[in-house]
């Protein structure tokens, strides 16, 4: 189950390895599309990316901080540094296909 990010736990959970941080909120239908797709990319690449989420009406400052404008958004962070920007809906596979690039790029 992805990992519920606060300001308080920001840094400590992205610090290392590959993350991917989902900021999206409660009433955004494409988020709502998008969960799935996530819990199912988690489930297939539990071992090698951690992933996370931002609930942008509780957190704003956090959004503001990495100028999400549209949700939903993802960043990938590596070692605690943010490195590319996801914005809108991704069917699975296309998803899937992005992040063995990632960990290919960044972890081999």
């Amino acid at each position: 189950m992805a990992v519920t990010i606060t300001d308080q736990n920001f840094a400590e959970e992205t610090a290392s390895g590959l993350v991917l941080l989902d900021f999206w909120g409660d009433w955004c239908q494409p988020c709502k599309m998008l969960d799935p797709v996530l819990a199912q990319l988690e489930d297939q690449f539990d071992n090698q990316i951690k992933f996370a989420k931002v609930d942008v009406g509780q957190y704003r400052e956090l959004a503001e901080q990495f100028g999400i404008q549209n949700i939903p958004t993802q960043i990938l962070f590596v070692n605690g540094q943010a490195k590319e920007k996801i914005t809108g809906y991704r069917p699975f596979k296309p998803f899937e296909d992005y992040l063995r690039q990632k960990i290919d790029q960044y972890l081999n």
